[in-house]
């Protein structure tokens, strides 16, 4: 039995998943999952190699275990991580870009930024460029002092919408606090399928695919997860809602209204699309050719590091959003219509 790690492999195209395989020595056994991953992966810190764990990234034999568990020794460890996941802790083999941000709100503190679907929030590997990352180190090169360059929390690469950055090393913390606490506020709004509920709720834990490590899914064995969801307008087969996360798990509000049967407009990984709508509504234009999730991040509230002020930001739907709403309007308008007449 092999005691030192077999060959690791890097995939480098913009799609594929970081992979990387340790089998665990037998003089390792006895101790627990996360100094063992420390030990193995030493590339990354402890806590990150927990988060991992517990996100299911890093998995034992395949399965998911926890950071405390003790393993017996001989054990495949194997951290699998999709592109959108890896940074560099440190920016500086970054380069700046000159890319347009659309920014909200900016002081010397924080940076309030309305992301177009479409723009990667930053680099991986086979894609160091074209970011919000990089756009970030050329707007401000003191961004480069702080972590992940002042990103906070992450919005999917077609999701469009709101995003807080931090200026400083002190607003990163106050950040990250907010959001460990739940104290930030994040509101959105998604173009579903089917006749979704007036309002609900869904609380069911989310991980790792088991076989899809790429997707996430609802695992029982993942980390609590609840999303709040509020009908504002219905359309033929589809409907409007209002998204409030609760959690910030990944993919939280794609995993969850799934889950319920009611998948994302567009949404390529999720849901399966124009399949389970009427043809009424597969066929129209707009619709056919909404190739992201129909999700953007419209409304974020924070405490001000410094000041210590309640902020409130909103971003209007952009315009693909609102020429495929449009449309459903006007399918639904067409259906009175013809309801009344027949």
């Amino acid at each position: 039995m092999p005691t030192t790690a077999d060959p690791q492999t890097v995939e480098q195209t913009g799609d594929a998943a970081f992979d990387e395989s340790h089998r665990v020595a037998m003089e390792l056994a006895g101790k627990r999952l996360d100094a063992i991953a420390a030990k193995l992966f030493n590339a990354y810190s402890r806590n990150r190699l927990q988060s991992w764990i517990a996100d299911g990234y890093l998995t034992v034999d395949g399965l998911n275990r926890r950071a405390r568990d003790k393993l017996v020794g001989g054990e495949w460890l194997q951290l699998q991580l999709p592109p959108d996941e890896l940074i560099d802790d440190s920016v500086d083999s970054f380069e700046p870009e000159d890319i347009e941000l659309d920014v909200v709100f900016e002081d010397e503190h924080i940076m309030v930024v309305n992301k177009p679907a479409g723009l990667v929030m930053h680099p991986a590997p086979g894609n160091r460029r074209g970011t919000l990352l990089n756009a970030l180190l050329h707007r401000h090169s003191s961004q480069a002092t702080v972590p992940r360059a002042g990103i906070v929390h992450r919005l999917d690469k077609e999701t469009s919408g709101l995003c807080v950055i931090a200026r400083t090393l002190a607003a990163h913390t106050h950040l990250v606090r907010q959001l460990q606490e739940r104290e930030m506020g994040r509101n959105y709004l998604a173009v579903v399928v089917g006749d979704v509920p007036i309002n609900g709720t869904v609380d069911a834990p989310i991980g790792r695919h088991l076989r899809d490590r790429k997707r996430m899914a609802i695992n029982e064995k993942g980390k609590h997860a609840v999303t709040h969801y509020q009908c504002e307008e219905r359309y033929v087969g589809c409907a409007l809602v209002n998204v409030k996360l609760e959690t910030g798990r990944t993919h939280q509000i794609r995993v969850h209204m799934t889950h319920i049967g009611h998948a994302l407009v567009g949404d390529q990984v999720y849901g399966r699309r124009l399949a389970v709508l009427p043809r009424t509504v597969a066929d129209v234009p707009e619709v056919a050719a909404f190739t992201r999730q129909a999700l953007h991040a419209r409304q974020l509230t924070l405490v001000h590091p410094s000041t210590e002020e309640v902020m409130s930001f909103e971003a209007p739907m952009p315009p693909d959003m609102q020429r495929l709403c449009t449309a459903l309007k006007f399918v639904a308008l067409d259906k009175i219509e013809a309801d009344r007449q027949g």
